[in-house]
């Protein structure tokens, strides 16, 4: 289902509840971990997104960064508990210039994993970097796979840009607010690549510069899909159990 469009403001209307478990701490400290490495050690972060303008300030960029790999964590458990054969996620420091091949990989299978708060009902993918068949960009001529076969939403509970809004940048009082709290997880659902190809065929878009709700303004052009159009995780699990 496609958002409700009024000349420039696009509309949510197709949302699913927030449904969460908590996080166990350990995969707090992982994500903690290889965010601050990431942005405030030896890594690497764009300060763009693809098709963007704003610049992104070391916290942002750090935020986002524990987010997506706390979605990645708690993903990765919820498949071992289905007996799925799955890798481990890359903890690995980048530089510049190299990024991983995928989120996860399960059975052979390449999965995308997307994080968002736990308020969000949109799953966005940026159309700067994504060609027509679906093929993932940045990938193509550097590494072994440019198609991703499953694409799933996680969302996280509390907002971590709410959490450190006033946090001073060390590691000391980062983790300081990061780890006083309970964190909440939900997977609200799961689409395929077919899902994802007929989403660009017809052009599911919120462009750049586009008001969401009539109030969060787009910084770049993204196809989308609500929460409440997701399919059953139960098409991902089946899908990697398939030979």
């Amino acid at each position: 289902m496609k958002l409700r469009q009024k000349e420039n403001n696009y509309f949510i209307t197709s949302k699913k509840s927030f449904e969460g478990s908590a996080v166990d701490s350990l995969f707090i400290r992982q994500a903690f971990d290889f965010a601050f490495e990431m942005v405030y050690g030896e890594g690497f972060h764009r300060i763009c997104r693809s098709g963007g303008q704003l610049n992104r300030t070391k916290k942002e960029i750090f935020q986002n960064t524990f987010q997506g790999k706390l979605a990645e964590i708690v993903l990765y458990e919820d498949l071992k508990l289905q007996n799925i054969e799955v890798e481990s996620p890359d903890f690995s420091i980048h530089g510049k210039g190299i990024w991983d091949e995928t989120d996860l990989k399960a059975n052979g299978k390449f999965i995308c994993v997307k994080s968002a708060a736990f308020f969000s009902n949109l799953f966005l993918l940026e159309t700067k970097d994504w060609d027509l068949e679906g093929r993932y960009i940045p990938n193509q001529g550097n590494l072994s796979n440019s198609f991703y076969d499953f694409f799933v939403l996680v969302r996280i509970k509390p907002d971590i840009k709410y959490v450190l809004k006033k946090a001073v940048e060390s590691k000391e009082n980062l983790w300081h607010e990061v780890q006083k709290l309970i964190w909440f997880y939900d997977i609200p659902g799961c689409f395929s690549i077919a899902t994802f190809r007929y989403i660009v065929k017809n052009q599911y878009i919120i462009p750049k510069n586009a008001l969401l709700n009539t109030k969060t303004k787009m910084d770049a052009g993204n196809y989308y899909i609500q929460s409440g159009d997701l399919h059953h995780l139960e098409n991902l699990y089946s899908g990697l159990k398939e030979k």
